[in-house]
């Protein structure tokens, strides 16, 4: 109880006590993240695989939370295998969209919207642990900083998570 507390008062702090945006580097948020998960990623086996990312306009540590949850959940979620998970960032206008694969157990469409929703799991506790609040905080922060999120997935087949954040101005 006391963890889903935790998540609801981060999440409903997003916007008022969130950093104001400025430039920073993904790929030492994403480096942060690595070691933060060091000991979860060497109990799974699991294969990460970055390409070079991007700087953008944002808050360092609500950013450093939506790498936290997607790569959690892309462990977290694997299939028999151990989990594989690339994170890769293409330029589109003004904004960047950054991708976080894995070829776990992916989801079915009728509820690719739903995960990102409070409290919504597609699992029970004893399958998978966690508070339902993790996506959710995803998407707040993502909408927080003017971008967007969402899924394209296939049951069996993997998850990708895209989301989009505004580039730093040239």
């Amino acid at each position: 109880m006391r963890t889903m507390i935790d998540g609801l008062l981060e999440y409903s702090r997003v916007e008022t006590q969130g950093a104001p945006l400025e430039p920073v580097d993904l790929n030492r948020i994403l480096e942060d993240v690595l070691e933060d998960l060091q000991l979860k990623i060497d109990d799974s086996a699991a294969e990460i695989e970055a390409e070079s990312l991007p700087r953008v306009r944002g808050d360092s540590d609500q950013l450093r939370q939506v790498f936290q949850n997607l790569l959690s959940n892309a462990i977290e979620y694997r299939g028999d295998d151990p989990p594989r998970i690339t994170i890769e960032a293409e330029r589109d206008g003004s904004s960047w969209v950054v991708s976080v694969h894995d070829e776990g157990i992916g989801i079915e469409h009728d509820d690719a919207e739903r995960i990102f929703e409070v409290f919504q799991r597609l699992h029970t506790a004893d399958e998978h642990p966690g508070t339902g609040i993790g996506l959710a905080l995803v998407r707040r922060i993502v909408e927080r900083h003017g971008g967007r999120v969402w899924v394209d997935s296939e049951p069996g087949d993997g998850s990708t998570f895209l989301f989009t954040l505004p580039a730093v101005a040239q």
